[in-house]
Order: structure tokens, then sequence, then C-alpha cells
């Protein structure tokens, strides 16, 4: 549960919410957001909430590093009005509209590398949402519903379905951000190409920074032309287009676009490691455990020259642990070697009050420095009957009177 709602903020004008509220989360000791959305008919409200209740439940299943996280949800039915109420993970460092309009204070186009890296983060995202069973459709994405955070790892929000278009303000109601929607939204079922060409104008903006507009006049079609010609990279040019084609049935997939010329690349032997390393949880903790910095990291032998032999004294420890935390976060995604699979979603069941109330809320990242001091420590440690792993918690008694427990299982190594 959450405890009073603090300060009214927005995650950078959220699209289709009304009211957004930075909260405690007083069971785990957290910063959340308290999002409102308001329903303008009544009797609409009832006649969809059924797939609403369905719609956000399985957005509760979703789970994916470059994904904004749905924590719990309720419905508010009241004589004069209708809404849902969800609480979803904090994002402290801003929208992505908000970090380009600093980055253009100082440069006229935003770094390729940088540029690359965002694209496929998104396109990591859009390819687990469309993939899903049944597929989810974004519906709302702009710049404004895609977040950065301060390491670089983005992450997309606001994920409404057609459950729900129509029926309460979104962003296309905007005059500023209707450029983002595909011309057939709306009119016709949404599909994935409506998501696709939003990702289109996305990636147009964070490419050149801001698309310029008359005033406060829409975008026009003129501009955004005139944009994407502005770019040197032509097979930038090229992916972009391909997003923006007028016609849906001929717009690639999030997964087609990760395998673009732009945007694929082998990945290095590195990443690859990383991937594996932090896959597999036993061997990553006995490697940390038995690490000796005079050991051999790894050898490289040629026949007709000396070999090259490196050691763990070779490699910077805070370089590694970096970048290992980078990948588990999720900036450095592996959708290049990912087969396309549908993952299921669990079919939506209404929950009771009393299910409601044992529902915990998952912790979110951490995204800022930790200055509380830890006033009262209790540490356990139990095997389980089997003998196979033990089970570590630790209970923590800060000086703002807040309490963490934390755990985990620890697995047998032979050196642990």
């Amino acid at each position: 549960s959450c405890g009073a709602r603090g300060r009214r903020r927005g995650q950078g004008n959220v699209p289709g919410i009304e009211s957004a509220y930075l909260a405690m989360d007083t069971e785990e000791g957290v910063e959340v957001v308290w999002n409102e959305v308001q329903f303008s008919d009544k009797k609409v409200f009832k006649s969809f909430e059924e797939r609403i209740r369905e719609m956000f439940e399985n957005l509760m299943q979703v789970e994916h590093p470059n994904i904004v996280k749905f924590h719990k949800y309720w419905l508010d039915m009241r004589e004069s009005r209708a809404r849902v109420i969800f609480i979803t993970e904090y994002m402290s460092s801003g929208s992505l509209k908000q970090f380009l309009k600093k980055t253009k204070k100082n440069h006229k186009t935003m770094n390729v590398k940088a540029w690359k890296r965002w694209c496929t983060q998104i396109l990591s995202a859009l390819s687990y949402l469309h993939s899903c069973d049944p597929p989810i459709i974004h519906g709302n994405l702009t710049c404004d519903t895609i977040f950065i955070q301060h390491n670089g790892l983005i992450k997309i929000g606001s994920v409404f379905a057609e459950a729900i278009h129509g029926n309460v303000h979104q962003h296309r109601d905007e005059v500023r951000n209707q450029h983002f929607f595909a011309p057939e939204y709306g009119i016709a079922g949404d599909d994935y190409a409506i998501d696709i060409f939003s990702f289109g104008i996305c990636a147009l903006e964070m490419a050149v920074l801001e698309i310029q507009a008359n005033g406060d006049n829409a975008v026009s079609k003129e501009a955004i032309d005139h944009a994407g010609q502005s770019l040197e990279d032509p097979l930038m040019r090229e992916f972009i287009q391909s997003c923006v084609l007028t016609e849906a049935k001929t717009r690639p997939t999030a997964h087609d676009l990760l395998f673009h010329r732009v945007l694929f690349e082998v990945h290095s032997l590195k990443l690859l490691a990383a991937h594996c390393f932090i896959n597999n949880q036993c061997k990553k903790n006995a490697l940390i455990l038995i690490l000796d910095m005079t050991e051999m990291l790894c050898m490289i032998n040629h026949r007709d020259r000396p070999g090259v032999h490196l050691k763990y004294s070779h490699v910077s420890p805070l370089e590694l642990d970096k970048f290992l935390e980078d990948v588990k976060n999720g900036i450095y995604p592996l959708m290049n070697f990912a087969s396309q699979r549908p993952h299921p979603i669990p079919r939506a069941l209404s929950l009771s009050q009393e299910q409601m109330e044992t529902v915990k809320t998952p912790t979110p990242e951490p995204q800022e420095t930790e200055t509380r001091k830890v006033v009262q420590i209790h540490c356990n440690l139990e095997a389980n009957e089997e003998g196979t792993r033990s089970h570590l918690s630790l209970f923590l008694k800060m000086d703002d009177r807040l309490h963490r427990q934390l755990s985990c299982d620890v697995l047998p190594c032979k050196s642990i």
C-alpha cells in the first residue's frame, strides 16, 4: 500500500494521466508514482470495466528492463466520476523530451552511438510487448512517455491499450504531439504498426534533438521531411523513413528493425560473456568469492608468435563491475540473437479486495545514492532441508524509522 500522496508531479506531462503524485510505498520503503486516469463517461467505463481490468492485470505481468514497472492498480467508481488509480515505478531522471531540450543548448545533433543504444532499447521493449500473447500495443509512444536514467537506461511508460483509447485524454489530443501518431490511429483496429510510426518520429527527434513547429501549431509533414533530409547518414534516413510510411502494412516490425543495417552489429565476446555471467547466478557468486588477481583470466595462443596471457589484475574491477551492472539493468540487450517467440501472459483474473491487500509492490531499482544511516541490523542464514541452498535475510532499521528487509538465496559452491 502507498502512504499519503506527496507533492504533485508529472513524469514529463504523461499522456492520459490527469494527476500524478510522487508517493511513498511505506511497505517497501521506496518512492513510487501514484497515477490517476479519469473517464469522461461513467456508463462507458462500466461497459469497458472487464477489459480495463484485464489490460491492467496483463500490464502487471510485464517484466522487461526497458519498460516502466506497473506495481498495483484499483478502480474507483463514485456517483460523479469513474477513474483508475495505478502505482508505477518512479523514474527520477525525467523524460527523454526533457533530456533532448537540455542537450540542444550545447549540441546540434545527438551522438550516433547514444542514438543507436537508445533505439535498440526502445525496440527491445516494443518487440517484447508485440510478441506477448495476446500482443500488447503501446498506443501512446512519444518522447514524453520515454524516460532516461542517469546511467543511460531507457524505459518506456504509459502503456495504454485499446480498452481506454478514446475515453481518456491522451497526447494525441494536444496539438504539439499529433505528429507522433500514425494517420490510421483510432480509425482502424490498432496493431503494431501505430507503435512503429510513433517510434520512427521519436527516433527522428532523438537524432535532430527537436523537430521545428510553427509556433503553437502542429508539426507539419514538411517539417518532418525536412528534419529527415537533414540527417547525414543515409542508413539513418532509410531506417526512419521505413517506420513512417503512410501504408501501415509496409512498416517493418520492431523485431525486424533490430536487424536493420544501421543498428545491427555482431555482439562482442565481452557482451556475450557478460550476459552468460549474469544469467548464471551460481557461477557468478563463485567467481566473485574465489577471485584471485594473480590468476589467469584468459590465454590466446598463436602458432607463429608468442601468445597473450591476461590476468585478472589486467582488468579494472570498477570498470568491469559497471559494465556488468549496465548489462544487468538492460542498457545492452541481446536482441539480435533472440528468436521471435510469444511471451504468454496469464489471463487476467479479477482480484478480490482481500487479495489486493495481500499483493506486495515489487521494489524498483534504487535510482539515487542512499544517505540514510542504518541504526540496527539483524542477519539470519538458514539452510533448507535438502541442504541444496541457504537463505540469507537482512533486516535493517534506518534512522528515519523506515525498515528494509533484504533477502537472497545462497547457492553452495566448493570454495564458498
